[in-house]
């Protein structure tokens, strides 16, 4: 069994965009990050801080907007107007969650589509599901950049994935179709799990639940890929599968941390400079 090591692959993606950075600099381009966050949630500033921390390393200009818990959608759709016409500004972001008063799903639809890193303006989804030049969701597409840096064959597996959430079950059944993957998509109205995921030549977990997928429903082989970040009742950060339970009959498998998280905000970054460069033409 071979571990996937997601942060050294991030590093090197990081590394790569650091000096396509400095290449637009010397062309007079700058780009520049806006990361709206509303109210106070605790997970929310952590992602954040690694987000900037990323900017700041590859030279991208991080932009933080703060807004008070009590916004109304008026006061956010506006900050998203201001930052879609300003020229200085090549991605925004908006954090979620979002506090219960505001429509997340209106508030992707506002955001530019040339200016959503994170690929969840429903213009950019349809150009996914179409397979046209797109900004993708980045934990998705971080997961797709991991298995073609491990030479996982794409075309004709079986992969299955367990949780058909927004932001990556839906994406990602997207990817691996356009890559020529036969797709299973579980959740959970799913009848016999078990037997569906042990079909899968790859598997990914993304369902919130942890060490939920164990070895008796994983395939000799196969290779896993965990999305879950979770706490254990040890308060300890474990992923959607049973590390050591799987590495007994896994190929190739990603640690919690370290595998699809550090891939994520590599991606983003990605999606960033890759907006920026469209400046130049």
């Amino acid at each position: 069994m071979e571990i996937i090591d997601g942060k050294a692959l991030a590093q090197k993606i990081r590394s790569n965009l650091k000096n396509e950075v400095d290449e637009l600099k010397k062309k007079g381009i700058q780009p520049r990050l806006a990361v709206i966050m509303v109210g106070d949630d605790k997970a929310s500033k952590v992602y954040v801080k690694n987000k900037s921390k990323a900017c700041e390393e590859i030279g991208i200009e991080y932009k933080e907007y703060l807004l008070e818990e009590n916004t109304n959608m008026d006061e956010l759709l506006n900050l998203i107007h201001i930052l879609n016409v300003d020229k200085n500004i090549h991605g925004i972001l908006l954090q979620s969650p979002l506090p219960k008063q505001l429509d997340i799903n209106e508030a992707f639809k506002e955001i530019a589509t040339e200016k959503d890193v994170d690929g969840f303006n429903p213009i950019n989804v349809g150009k996914l599901s179409l397979n046209q030049d797109c900004f993708i969701s980045c934990t998705p597409f971080g997961i797709i950049k991991m298995l073609e840096e491990y030479n996982v064959p794409l075309e004709g597996a079986h992969a299955v994935i367990v949780g058909r959430s927004n932001i990556v079950g839906k994406p990602l059944l997207q990817c691996l179709l356009n890559k020529n993957a036969t797709v299973t998509i579980c959740h959970s109205k799913t009848k016999n799990l078990e037997q569906t995921t042990k079909t899968a030549d790859i598997l990914i977990a993304a369902i919130g639940k942890p060490n939920f997928i164990k070895a008796n429903m994983v395939r000799e082989g196969a290779v896993v890929i965990d999305v879950g970040i979770n706490r254990n009742e040890e308060g300890k950060i474990v992923g959607d599968v049973d590390f050591e339970d799987v590495s007994k009959k896994a190929s190739l498998l990603t640690p919690v941390p370290g595998g699809v998280g550090p891939m994520t905000i590599a991606m983003l970054m990605f999606n960033v400079v890759k907006s920026a460069k469209t400046r130049i033409k």
